[in-house]
């Protein structure tokens, strides 16, 4: 992953490839439930040939013998920013925003970003995470996992926007940012002089007959929602996005999404198709490997296939499609399983991808409380980057700079493990009480973080 926070898109990390053979879904659910015990339900929507094909296994939560199926309703997580971003294409269309023009210009008099030195962002930048904006509100971050971004508002989030510091010049690179989604949620709104909600409402889900999806929770679909769980199978609750909405907070089902899709895709002919293809006319890289990314769109280095993913506390997805022959899929779980579940749908589109190695489900082990005293500090991971060790209640968190805080678990005394996503921390034997260094094992590296406080 592109370090380790919630609503992020994972970076495709796979094994050796294999032959190309005819894709047995059914059979990949089942093991990824039954044998890896990595998820607890899944549902898969496949759209070829002008066919959509229904795939699921599982239920929706751990205690429950409830299955899930196409209808269940997921956390879609930072899909939808691919819903706000195909809401500036239709902009863009319409001549009411200029993706090379600065944000400020559709924002209220008066606003800035980064105390100036952001007044020049573009639409483009904010579209494809270049910027310079870097972490999160410090009311989003202390919570954690919980629930982190319920209660914050457009007014706190332009006041933080304004106080903070870039984290590099505007366009120079890539770097994710929640709070730039967030961002160019505001000006869509001030724009349109619609709610977000409303907007995706009435151009997206009316228009494709989605009809199972809402921005944020929806009661009429309670009975229909998935538990989320995180990757040691424990119940999570729901997060409400509320300022972030349209950086992650969509609500959707596998045939709801299968719509989205086959309209992305050219499978199926929609009034949206010349927003779809606007969003691919302008793309930069993302410096991973030849990926680049267009609105919303992250594409893969052969420019085959189309992508995005999400991950909240308790849930992962997966929406993507092939360029050339406009083959599509979804891929909805409820539960946040350490190896994702994005190599399934990159296996289903082109099976020349395998699929990735389930990594036995990690232990916990009991260690004595007062140990955590001495890995407590701040760690130098990289310039400008921290990594802050905290203990509360006997219980030991990490957070890096801009991210949420989450909680790390101790498979020995010294090497403990995080559940939201595949990384672990290795504290450095204590000198005179206290740990001196730490090591990040993520994504195959292992990156020394040196004691700085």
């Amino acid at each position: 992953m592109r370090h380790w926070t919630g609503l992020l898109a994972a970076t495709l990390m796979l094994t050796a490839p294999v032959a190309a053979e005819e894709v047995d879904v059914d059979q990949i659910l089942t093991d990824r439930i039954t044998r890896d015990l990595a998820n607890i339900g899944i549902a898969v929507a496949v759209i070829e040939d002008g066919d959509t094909r229904f795939h699921s296994a599982g239920t929706l939560a751990v205690d429950s013998d409830q299955p899930v199926d196409e209808h269940t309703v997921f956390e879609a997580g930072s899909i939808g920013k691919l819903f706000t971003n195909i809401l500036v294409a239709q902009e863009v269309l319409a001549g009411t925003l200029e993706l090379d023009a600065p944000v400020i210009d559709y924002l209220p008099d008066g606003t800035t970003i980064a105390g100036g030195e952001g007044d020049t962002i573009t639409v483009f930048d904010l579209a494809t995470h270049h910027s310079g904006l870097t972490g999160l509100p410090p009311k989003v971050t202390e919570r954690g996992i919980d629930n982190p971004y319920a209660g914050s508002t457009a007014e706190e989030l332009v006041a933080w926007l304004a106080e903070t510091e870039l984290n590099r010049p505007v366009g120079e690179s890539f770097e994710y940012s929640n709070a730039g989604l967030a961002l160019l949620g505001q000006v869509l709104e001030q724009v349109t002089g619609t709610p977000y909600a409303e907007l995706v409402e009435t151009r997206i889900f009316e228009v494709l007959g989605m009809d199972e999806s809402s921005i944020g929770a929806d009661p009429a679909q309670a009975e229909r929602l998935a538990t989320g769980h995180d990757a040691a199978r424990e119940p999570v609750g729901n997060w409400e996005m509320d300022a972030f909405n349209p950086a992650g907070g969509l609500r959707s089902t596998a045939a709801d999404l299968a719509k989205f899709a086959a309209a992305a895709s050219g499978a199926t002919e929609t009034p949206l198709a010349e927003a779809f293809a606007l969003m691919f006319e302008q793309t930069r890289p993302t410096g991973d490997a030849g990926e680049t990314i267009g609105l919303g769109w992250f594409v893969t280095p052969d420019d085959k296939i189309a992508w995005h993913n999400g991950i909240t506390a308790g849930y992962r997805s997966f929406l993507g499609f092939r360029r050339d022959t406009g083959k599509a899929v979804v891929v909805l779980s409820n539960m946040v399983t350490e190896a994702g579940i994005e190599d399934i749908g990159l296996h289903i589109l082109d099976p020349e991808v395998p699929l990735r190695e389930q990594p036995k489900p990690r232990e916990m082990v009991e260690i004595d409380p007062a140990i955590l005293d001495a890995y407590i500090g701040e760690y130098l991971l990289a310039p400008g980057i921290v990594i802050t060790v905290t203990a509360e209640d006997g219980r030991l968190f990490a957070q890096l700079t801009g991210q949420q805080r989450f909680e790390i678990f101790p498979e020995s005394e010294r090497r403990f493990f995080f559940r939201i996503v595949e990384a672990q921390i290795t504290f450095g034997e204590p000198e005179e009480g206290r740990s001196p260094a730490l090591v990040l094992h993520q994504n195959g590296m292992n990156q020394t973080a040196v004691r700085v406080k």
